[in-house]
């Protein structure tokens, strides 16, 4: 039964799910929700090689300026797409809109396949960019309120990195479908979009599985089906991780409210967050120049200063896209250990600092076509990172209410500044013939990459392992009318004291902000596990024993430190065993 304007709901929905365990049900929002990025690297790769092959008179016969558009109209469409329907995945939820933006995405790429002019192409790229531009706010905004608290920085990063392995993907079948001896000329770039369109299908038959977030469901006054569906995710991950859950002693209390206004969206962006919005707004922006810039005009610098054949591109772009693949995947766990401000900071000022090394070594003439491509993976490998974390920075530092519409905006905003300059900028620098003047535009990429560093080192939140309530309070916590308000009123989420006793401790469920909190249940779990153990124990034994797996990331190498540095277990070789003054007494 949904509640009224005027109801307050008293809710531990948030703390119920951030305290979750790991489980095969995290893994299918995981897959569900994020494999269309894989799909949209695919395509955009794809999209960037056939353009020699649309100019032929076999095919769409278009100008080399009609190619150039295609991209245009794709980023074009994403931008409208994302305000769009960011608006209303905050007023109609979240599931509903990833299933009606990926259904668009596909219909529009089938559509692409059968294209049979310019004009026709272009529509349909609009049409996939603004489904693809609607995937960026429906899918961060249900993945950010889905997944536990602890591991939401490294899954965030990983998701958002995936697109990475649709581009190494699109390269190599670039070269088997755009090869006339395998598939006509007319065909092979059909068939392409075709594959991309199948592999969407099985996606969107799984999302059907995914059920509505229960904290949007909350704030619309929903309270029986947020409710209903926590308790089922709750059941399933019990069954999966054959564990016990955790007792939650922490509520917020919610006034429902049906839309939150344009005019409360800016208020809320400009005047309260007003850094947490200026440092979205760099960073989005600098991740877009530095990646229309740079990877855009890839295929073109290769060609122009290295003289590398224009057939071997795609070779090239497989390194490139799998050191940008690894840099989430690899440095996504430390954004919730080390935490946000700082991996924020290492990242985007790492990656500035090597593309200056490198655009300095370009123009002297000292790389070749190799050595360049294995500098701009190191480049990208910490700035795929940062851009990734882009998007969970905007995804979790915003009100409930306003968070689709908040990541649609620095897609858009962030798209139009770096996305239109970049290319621009770059295919004039470059067309000039002059290794310096292409210097020049990688030094400019380099200074706004270094730039978004220094703003995450004094703007970025702390948001590791919090929860999204805790990071930004809903605007309709307590203490503000529907309507809205200046905000001053709201308060944090109320906890109840903790009762001791009767309840089932489990300690890879245990959540805290503070580190040492944080520990201290593994650290015990830990201790008495090698007490009731009747020999040594090696460390895998060890963490097998206490289904370590579900701790989180950096959470069993810290537990297994502090139990050996406070006295509660002792090494004994390579093998864990009770505290030496414990068994001698």
């Amino acid at each position: 039964m949904a509640a009224t304007a005027a109801d307050t709901i008293e809710t531990d929905v948030p703390k119920r799910l951030d305290r979750l365990p790991w489980a095969r049900w995290h893994w299918l929002v995981v897959f569900a929700l994020g494999f269309v990025w894989i799909l949209d690297g695919l395509e955009v790769t794809i999209v960037g090689s056939i353009g020699p092959t649309l100019q032929k008179s076999s095919t769409l016969a278009l100008s080399a300026f009609q190619v150039g558009l295609i991209g245009a109209f794709y980023v074009a469409g994403g931008v409208v797409g994302a305000l769009v329907f960011g608006y209303l995945t905050d007023r109609w939820g979240r599931r509903r809109l990833f299933m009606i933006t990926l259904g668009l995405y596909l219909a529009a790429t089938v559509a692409t396949a059968f294209s049979w002019s310019a004009a026709s192409i272009f529509a349909f790229r609009f049409l996939a960019g603004m489904g693809i531009g609607g995937e960026y706010s429906a899918i961060n905004s249900a993945i950010d309120e889905l997944i536990p608290a602890r591991v939401r920085g490294w899954v965030d990063l990983a998701i958002n990195g995936s697109w990475w392995l649709g581009t190494a993907a699109g390269a190599l079948l670039s070269l088997l479908f755009l090869d006339p001896r395998i598939f006509p000329v007319d065909l092979g770039w059909r068939l392409t979009f075709g594959l991309g369109a199948v592999l969407g299908i099985g996606v969107l038959l799984t999302r059907r599985l995914v059920p509505e977030s229960p904290r949007w469901l909350m704030i619309k006054g929903r309270q029986t089906e947020a409710e209903a569906i926590v308790a089922d995710v709750e059941q399933q991950v019990a069954e999966q991780t054959d564990g016990q859950l955790d007792r939650v002693d922490e509520t917020i209390e919610l006034h429902p409210r049906e839309a939150t206004g344009f005019v409360a969206i800016a208020r809320v962006m400009f005047a309260e967050y007003t850094g947490r919005t200026f440092l979205g707004l760099m960073m989005m922006a600098a991740q877009a120049f530095a990646y229309n810039a740079v990877f855009f005009t890839y295929g073109l610098v290769l060609t122009t200063f290295m003289h590398a054949n224009a057939a071997h591109v795609p070779i090239y772009i497989v390194p490139f896209a799998i050191g940008n693949f690894l840099g989430p995947l690899v440095l996504g766990p430390l954004f919730d250990t080390v935490g946000r401000r700082a991996m924020l900071t290492i990242t985007w000022v790492a990656s500035g600092a090597v593309l200056t090394v490198t655009a300095i070594l370009f123009q002297q003439g000292t790389l070749s076509a190799i050595t360049l491509t294995l500098l701009w993976c190191v480049v990208f490998f910490f700035a795929s990172a940062a851009a990734s974390a882009a998007y969970l920075t905007v995804s979790e530092v915003f009100p409930l209410e306003i968070r689709a519409m908040a990541i649609a905006f620095f897609y858009g905003v962030g798209t139009a500044i770096g996305g239109i300059i970049g290319p621009a900028l770059f295919g004039k620098l470059i067309g000039s013939g002059s290794a310096t003047e292409a210097m020049v535009g990688f030094l400019i990429a380099a200074g706004w990459l270094i730039a978004a560093g220094v703003s995450a080192f004094f703007l970025a939140v702390e948001a590791e392992r919090k929860s999204l309530e805790e990071i930004a309070e809903p605007l309709s916590a307590t203490g503000e009318s529907a309507e809205g308000g200046d905000g001053a009123g709201r308060h944090a989420a109320r906890r109840r004291p903790a009762r001791s006793g009767g309840a089932h401790w489990a300690p890879r469920y245990t959540y805290s902000p503070s580190e040492d909190l944080y520990v201290e249940g593994q650290v015990a779990a830990i201790e008495r596990a090698v007490e009731d153990a009747d020999e040594p124990l090696s460390e895998r034994e060890l963490l097998s024993r206490l289904n370590a797996r579900h701790w989180g990331p950096g959470v069993t190498r810290r537990a297994l430190r502090h139990a050996v540095a406070d006295g509660r277990v002792s090494r004994d070789g390579s093998r864990y065993v009770r505290a030496r003054h414990r068994a001698a007494q």
